[in-house]
């Protein structure tokens, strides 16, 4: 028997145009897909606005909606596969629908209509590889680090680990560009870029989690860029525009003031009109294109004709550039004269006598050419590093000086010299560096937009960032090569009159990079503004994380209005840094973590080996992503280890709250691959032999019973099922629907969405399986045979007592129970009945008080044991106390029994609370005659007569008044036989036990004849019933007068008779033995021990 049902469609009958065609339509939306209209009629809509984000495609390969009106398999040549056509296209359609296939455009499309809605036909993208990817990429990776803060890295950490540094941030990227090649050409990437690719390869939650980062890395990006643009004009356009003045703090307030300002303006700009910034798009990238061209023009003319940027040394030490001479005095006309710079080191004295500066009397003033040019040999100057604690004086490092032994007086005189504004080392470098190198994803951001994005993407992307690599690699060179050392350092050049240390190295004028690096940062703070709230809205409209779902919504022509409000007000936050150092390492962490995930999907899909992973691009391996993978991992750590601990919980947080509420998605990613292999790789570890002892816990088939409507008759079974497992182990929920499998699918299908929907209400973990079988007997034998996989298989079988087994018509009726109880002995399951299962508590209750009561008859492996300290691991039954009860006959000694029980509990670690009790054999009662008697009439009148329904109901009824009336009758003459065996002695000695055998053997024959005159059919009855109905009688008292309030009673559960004629009795039995109990837990073991007393 298979363990796996899965419904087929089924076609109707072509004459069948009423009911069975809806029915065929319904099967077929089944098999259809996302590709057809028809089955969004008969499926549940989940996708109005949020669903999985993804444009509805005109898909050619199976079932498109506009087959619909054609008929097409006219004629007789294909009459054999036309019921088949509606579902299977013939292959001339399919490749007729592949050759006029195209994808619609996912750039930004002014008036962009809603997901759900039918889009507007438009032409054919044309954009090529030059045009769609490299100058995209090209200008998203040149950009503000490279304006701003290149040259100071240089000076800084010398050419040597610099080129180590941009090296490292290169090969990441590099890396992580054939990964994402080898992603986007394995299909068609709509919108979303980065984001779609990981959550289509790793998962929902992966996704979620990494595109959230992503987009807050783009938020902070565009905060960069701002901060770049407003760095440009506060300092090299505008320096009288300055709002605050004074030291380092006002300068970060300017910033504040004026970032605010601008972010504002780029938002109205974004939510005005998105067109005019695609527009400027390419001005943007034509400054770019001329700043890095006039940089080169300006290296080859320091060749032959540096410019003239002179730098004033006082010993080392660089003094401020300004309208001051550099030297101390001048001599005019045979007079000397001092200079302002006198003036600053002499306390405004200009006479030669006065009072100077301590360093500056003992050391010369002299002018350096700060740009030498590209043949002065400069190079081997800057090519080691020049690391210097925050407010150092930048220093010429071979220029000699003659030292003072205090620099309290250089405190006083800052205003003179060139100081570093932060604390530089290695890695800190690294974390200011790596946002110059991001921006590789542009090209698969515009995937839609491209003639051949297959062919494009990693054509584009790794020629971008082979040339972007190139770039940063020679300017490291050309900068060590051409600029002073000191020069280098003066992040904001300070010592060259103000200009930007990397325009004083262009060609033909230093404004032509400072209009161009403003231009270029603008445009990408603009394009961050419009990218960042796209992606937010991707996110939203996929309907994975539950609180972004108002994200989704915008304007009326699809602007993301809500997504650009948040992206602002996260914008702010970097803004209110107002450091672009500090906000650098937080955007890196953001993307190195994107990066990395893309490595690590490329690995995974490549290890994996799923059939569905075919790229065209083919020049990838998994030794290369996880290299990538685990560069950009050690890169986190580098930036800042900090930085990339909050940026991994972050991370964790958003996966485990996606993984807790979001919406269940199934995108075919790696992670569910992974975990098939993980779990094929388990079963296979624990297909040999049942686990030990130590290692048992119950892996429990739960079988429910289904009303008409395929609701679940007792939810109650599944929250006691909930309290025992506690998510622990393996759970099987199983039920059993009588019929034929092609009549009853669509009741299978409906009655396993039922049960499932009952099992997440019940927080119940655990797998569903519903069988339809020609008989409820046999689908719960093949239940209890087949479900499960391998070693997971279930060990234990729980099920409900079947109140009305009485009545014949029942479905389950008491045949198949005591079968079931039958199939699970013969298979060495366990066994558990919960009788009255409806009083049992639910998962919201908790019993503040009470006792479990364990009543130990046989031993049954330790079932017994366990099962009361699994469920008071659960809240509802915490509080409950543990009693075992177990019975002594009359040869047993009491007191040692009670003293070897509590040393087994001991030894077992379980708190119980232990009583023995003691049961000697007395006379069989007349109310147990009487009750055995009413049994095997009712037994012998079903068998023999042939009723209808009505008048067994009828036959029952009276069967239960004379049996009431006999209880009754029975009760009055019995009463000292009932209660006597109740009495619970503690002690047995040995007169007292010879006393009561030769007290029972005078009395046995007078009492029979003395009970068989009463009734003399009494006699003919099967003595072996009477005994057992003595034994229920007589175990039913005793456990009522313990345990009638306990919470719960666990009792051994009798098995059945060998001989199938007295199967009815056996039932009968069960409920005596268990009558007046509110709620009960048969207990059957399943031979073999399950609780040890070892370690």
């Amino acid at each position: 028997m298979p363990t796996n049902f899965t419904v087929v469609p089924v076609e109707a009958p072509e004459g069948n145009t009423d009911g069975g065609e809806g029915e065929a339509e319904a099967e077929r939306g089944e098999e259809e897909g996302p590709g057809c209209e028809r089955c969004n009629r008969w499926q549940p809509r989940r996708e109005s606005g949020v669903g999985d984000g993804i444009p509805r495609e005109s898909s050619p390969f199976i079932n498109n909606a506009s087959m619909e009106g054609e008929n097409i398999y006219e004629g007789k040549n294909m009459a054999l596969f036309e019921e088949e056509m509606d579902s299977n296209p013939m292959v001339s359609s399919l490749l007729n629908k592949l050759a006029n296939y195209t994808n619609v455009t996912q750039g930004v499309v002014e008036h962009e209509e809603d997901d759900d809605s039918k889009r507007k036909e438009i032409k054919a993208p044309r954009m090529g590889t030059f045009i769609g990817v490299y100058l995209p990429c090209l200008q998203n990776i040149l950009g503000v680090i490279l304006f701003l803060r290149l040259t100071w890295i240089v000076g800084t950490a010398g050419v040597l680990e610099s080129f180590i540094i941009v090296f490292i941030c290169c090969s990441g990227t590099m890396l992580t560009a054939i990964s994402m090649s080898a992603i986007a050409t394995n299909g068609v990437v709509p919108a979303g870029g980065s984001y779609y690719m990981i959550s289509r390869s790793l998962g929902p939650e992966f996704g979620g989690a990494v595109g959230l980062c992503f987009y807050l890395g783009t938020t902070f990006a565009g905060a960069m860029y701002i901060l770049g643009t407003i760095e440009i004009l506060l300092k090299y356009i505008a320096t009288n525009a300055a709002i605050f003045t004074g030291g380092e703090e006002a300068t970060l307030n300017n910033m504040r003031v004026y970032g605010t300002c601008i972010l504002a303006l780029m938002a109205i700009v974004v939510f005005v009109g998105v067109k005019y910034v695609n527009k400027l798009a390419l001005v943007f990238l034509a400054c770019v294109i001329l700043s890095i061209i006039a940089i080169y023009a300006g290296v080859i003319k320091t060749a032959f004709d540096p410019p003239d940027f002179r730098i004033c040394l006082l010993g080392n030490r660089t003094l401020l550039s300004g309208d001051h001479i550099c030297a101390k005095y001048v001599i005019e006309n045979n007079v000397t004269e001092t200079t302002l710079l006198w003036k600053k080191f002499c306390s405004d004295d200009p006479s030669l006598n006065a009072t100077c500066d301590e360093y500056f009397r003992l050391n010369n003033v002299t002018e350096i050419q700060g740009i030498p040019g590209v043949a002065s040999g400069v190079l081997f100057d800057n090519l080691w590093s020049v690391y210097r604690e925050k407010g150092v004086i930048i220093e010429k490092q071979d220029m000699p000086s003659v030292p003072v032994p205090s620099l309290e007086e250089v405190k006083e005189k800052s205003d003179a010299y060139v100081y570093t504004d932060i604390m530089t080392y290695f890695t800190m470098l690294v974390g200011i560096y790596f946002p110059s190198v991001t921006g590789i994803m542009a090209g698969s951001n515009r995937s839609g937009d491209l003639r051949d994005a297959q062919k494009s993407i990693p054509t584009g992307t790794i020629l971008a960032i082979s040339t972007t690599s190139f770039i940063y690699l020679s300017c490291i060179i050309l900068f060590g090569a051409c600029i002073e050392g000191v020069v280098l350092r003066d992040k904001f050049g300070e010592a060259v009159n103000g200009n930007l240390v990397i325009g004083t190295l262009a060609w033909p004028s230093p404004w032509v990079i400072v209009i161009g690096s403003f231009f270029s940062t603008c445009g990408a703070g603009l394009q961050s503004l419009t990218g960042a709230p796209r992606l937010l809205q991707a996110i939203a409209r996929d309907g994975i994380v539950p609180f972004l779902h108002v994200f989704g919504h915008g304007k009326a022509n699809g602007e993301p209005t809500w997504a650009l409000l948040l992206t602002a007000l996260i914008c702010e936050i970097g803004i209110l840094i107002a450091s672009l150092d500090s906000v650098a390492p937080i955007l890196s962490m953001f993307f190195l973590m994107c990066y990395l995930f893309v490595n690590l999907a490329c690995a995974v899909q490549t290890l994996l080996r799923t059939p569905n992973w075919r790229p065209r691009f083919k020049y990838y391996h998994w030794t290369l992503s996880f290299l990538g993978m685990s560069l950009c991992l050690a890169l986190m750590f580098i930036c800042s280890w900090y930085y990339a601990l909050v940026a991994m919980l972050i991370a964790g947080c958003i996966y485990k709250y996606i993984e807790y509420r979001g919406a269940e998605k199934e995108w075919g990613d790696g992670i569910r691959g992974l975990s098939l292999n993980a779990a094929r790789y388990a079963l296979l570890r624990v297909e040999h032999g049942p686990p030990h002892t130590k290692n048992w816990r119950p892996q429990v088939l739960v079988l429910l019973n289904l009303d008409s409507e395929q609701l679940v008759k007792h939810p109650r079974l599944l929250s006691f099922t909930s309290q025992l497992k506690a998510g622990k182990g393996l759970t099987i929920v199983g039920s059993v629907l009588p019929g034929i499998y092609l009549d009853k699918y669509t009741e299978a299908q409906m009655a396993e969405e039922n049960i499932r929907s009952l099992m997440g209400v019940e927080k119940t973990k655990g797998f569903c399986q519903i069988v339809v079988s020609s008989s409820l007997r046999d689908g719960i034998s093949h239940l209890i045979q087949s479900a499960g996989l391998g070693g997971m298989k279930h060990n234990t079988v729980l099920m409900a007592w079947p109140q009305s087994w009485k009545q014949t018509d029942n479905h389950f009726s008491w045949k198949n129970f005591v079968d079931t109880v039958r199939e699970t002995t013969a298979a060495h399951q366990a066994l558990l009945v919960a009788k009255n299962i409806d009083l049992f508590p639910m998962n919201q209750e908790r019993f503040t008080e009470g006792n479990i009561d364990v009543w130990w008859i046989v031993h049954d492996g330790g079932m017994l044991m366990l099962l009361p300290f699994l469920l008071r691991q659960h809240k509802v039954w915490r509080k409950c106390k543990m009693r075992i009860f177990t019975v002594a006959q009359m040869d047993d000694n009491s007191i040692q029994m009670k003293k070897d029980l509590q040393m087994f509990l001991y030894h077992l670690r379980l708190n119980a609370e232990v009583e023995v009790v003691e049961m000697f054999e007395n006379d069989i009662s007349a109310f147990t005659y009487e009750k055995t008697l009413v049994m095997e009439q009712r037994s012998q009148m079903l068998k023999q007569m042939q009723l209808s329904k009505n008048e067994r109901e009828r036959e029952a009824q009276l069967i239960h008044d004379r049996n009431t009336a006999s209880h009754s009758t029975g009760m009055v003459k019995s009463h000292t036989a009932i209660t006597t065996p109740e009495k619970v002695q503690m002690t047995w000695t040995k007169e007292k036990l010879i006393s009561e055998k030769h007290k029972n053997k005078e009395t046995s024959m007078m009492n029979y004849k003395d009970i068989f005159n009463m009734k003399p059919e009494w006699g003919n009855l099967n003595q072996s019933n009477v005994r057992r109905m003595h034994t229920a009688v007589k175990l039913n008292g005793v456990v009522l007068n313990k345990s009638q309030n306990a919470q719960l009673v666990l009792l051994n559960m009798p098995g059945p008779p060998k001989n199938r004629q007295g199967d009815e009795n056996y039932m009968e039995f069960l409920e005596v033995l268990t009558e007046g109990l509110n709620r009960v837990l048969l207990v059957r073991g399943g031979g073999r021990e399950v609780i040890t007393i070892y370690s």
